[in-house]
């Protein structure tokens, strides 16, 4: 079982099905391809899932589980986030990848906006996307960078533990839900009497955490969590729907105070076919966009001030996200298209960006035409290199 594990490590796979009735599975480049030939049996996917689940109480009750977070790791082979659930009355384990290096913005290719946001004093940063859009993977980035460039007391709250960060500059303190701590609510109130001052959630699940997470920015921590929001304006209006609707007012006077920045993002294949990529959309909550989260009839203006930020702010919306990696050769246009927020209007803007960059390119071109007709004509032998005419 190491062995397959650990050559479709080797190949570059983010995700392991392993499951009754069928062949080892690995995602690599976003795709779902086979290992083996041979089926697995119940009796081999149960071994396995027992193999995975790390104390003696659990394994014990093995077959009352029908879901079971945990996180495994083997010498040689990695570290895995595994998720152990019931299909068809047999088991099925699902294996996320966990490098053991903290990655960096550079390694994930992130904005350098992001610095500047993870380094800010208060408020809350949501990191948003679907399942495996790696979401992880940027907080990871984010807490790394504080780690190493500030004095701080971090707190994470994890299910599981994924990422395992070293004391740099930074004193971290990593909690895992189920084995440290009873859940992420009752964590994150113990975490607010721990002196931290940046705390991570791994997922804000229900209107009473997310509540605990504003009073945390209220009070002056940096706090960061994901959900799972396709954007922006999205992310606002599901935080506000999480709550009763004779609530919903108050708490979206507290969430445009809170809110510090929203992070969402989308994996695409790239062009090469080897790897995949990250397209973000980054909103920073300026004077501007507190003002559109605080008006319900203007929420939906929030994408058109992302762009518009863009200069000033470092700011960017999918779409123009989109356009630098086409633009850089990264991802194909096709692929870039059917990951846009508005496609027509994306394909739109690719025409208009195309059709002025071969305006500047012909302007740029006219005036070396017109000097090289000017230019007279130099007699035979003549050279620019006057150092060839001089006697030593």
């Amino acid at each position: 079982m190491e062995k397959i594990i650990q050559a479709a490590v080797e190949r570059g796979a983010s995700d392991l099905h392993i499951k009754a009735g069928d062949v080892f599975r690995a995602r690599i480049d976003g795709k779902l391809v086979p290992l083996t030939k041979q089926r697995l049996t119940p009796e081999q996917t149960k071994a396995i899932a027992l193999r995975f689940i790390p104390n003696e109480e659990d394994r014990a009750r093995i077959d009352k589980v029908q879901d079971y977070d945990c996180s495994w790791g083997a010498p040689g082979v990695g570290r895995f986030r595994v998720n152990i659930l019931r299909q068809r009355s047999s088991f099925m384990i699902v294996m996320r990848v966990i490098p053991f290096e903290v990655p960096t913005f550079e390694q994930l290719h992130l904005p350098a906006v992001l610095a500047h946001t993870a380094a800010a004093e208060r408020g809350m940063i949501l990191v948003t996307g679907v399942t495996g859009s790696g979401k992880s993977s940027t907080m990871a980035a984010m807490i790394n960078y504080v780690n190493r460039t500030m004095q701080k007391h971090i707190v994470t709250l994890e299910n599981p533990i994924e990422f395992l960060h070293r004391d740099l500059m930074s004193s971290l303190t990593q909690r895992e839900i189920g084995t440290d701590t009873e859940s992420f609510r009752t964590g994150l109130r113990a975490a607010l009497r721990q002196d931290p001052d940046v705390v991570l959630i791994g997922e804000m699940r229900d209107a009473e955490t997310i509540d605990t997470a504003m009073k945390a920015s209220e009070t002056g921590h940096l706090l960061l969590s994901t959900l799972h929001t396709p954007d922006a304006t999205t992310t606002i209006s599901r935080v506000i729907a999480m709550f009763p609707p004779e609530e919903q007012a108050i708490v979206r006077v507290r969430l445009a105070d809170a809110l510090h920045a929203v992070v969402s993002q989308r994996l695409l294949p790239k062009k090469d076919g080897h790897g995949r990529v990250a397209a973000l959309e980054v909103m920073l909550v300026t004077a501007t966009i507190r003002d559109l989260i605080l008006d319900p009839n203007r929420t939906a203006e929030i994408k058109e001030f992302i762009a518009e930020g863009r200069e000033q702010y470092g700011m960017q919306t999918f779409d123009q996200h989109l356009m630098d990696l086409v633009q850089a050769d990264v991802v194909d246009y096709a692929t870039a298209v059917a990951n846009s927020s508005n496609p027509s209007d994306f394909e739109l803007q690719m025409k208009t960006f195309a059709r002025r960059s071969r305006m500047s390119a012909a302007k740029m071109k006219a005036p070396a035409q017109a000097a090289a007709k000017t230019e007279p004509d130099k007699p035979a032998g003549f050279t620019d290199d006057l150092s060839s005419l001089l006697q030593p």
